[in-house]
């Protein structure tokens, strides 16, 4: 039987869940996953993330649909992108990105109401045999540490990318 200690899952299993959507709430930011913010758009820390050091660029306002964005908040999520990818090679020197978006559930969005953008930071071999054969990432920094880490770069980098 395989087995895989989470620790951090246990307050969400046990926790109330929130109702509506968990991207509009301000427990983003009392959480400390918020790296970020702009006017329209923030950045933060994915809570399950594919690697570590995943983001997410999230506009402020509600849309499940790329063509609902205003020109404004379509400008900022990438610069926000771009901000991102600045900041992850600063402070974790990645050989790599993906970056994207799943745009409904059959496209595998795990929140398919609020769109949002992924940047995920890769190395080679970051798809070992941990993750091909044994079926389980290997994160090696609570995402708490990594957003605390960023912050500070996002701050430096934001006033030079969003002139």
């Amino acid at each position: 039987m395989e087995r895989i200690f989470a620790p951090w899952r246990m307050a969400y299993i046990k926790g109330e869940k929130p109702e509506g959507c968990v991207l509009c709430r301000d427990a983003l930011r009392d959480e400390g996953l918020v790296v970020g913010e702009g006017e329209r758009c923030f950045v933060m820390v994915n809570r399950y993330p594919y690697t570590g050091g995943h983001l997410m660029v999230v506009p402020f306002r509600h849309v499940s649909i790329l063509r609902d964005l205003r020109p404004d908040e379509r400008l900022e999520l990438f610069a926000f992108v771009d901000l991102s990818v600045r900041m992850l090679t600063e402070a974790m020197k990645p050989e790599g990105f993906n970056i994207g978006m799943n745009l409904g559930k059959a496209a595998g969005a795990g929140i398919d109401d609020h769109l949002h953008m992924h940047v995920v930071p890769r190395w080679g071999g970051d798809t070992n045999f941990m993750s091909v054969i044994g079926e389980v990432r290997v994160i090696p920094e609570d995402v708490s540490g990594t957003a605390e880490q960023l912050r500070t770069i996002f701050q430096n980098l934001q006033r030079e990318v969003c002139r």
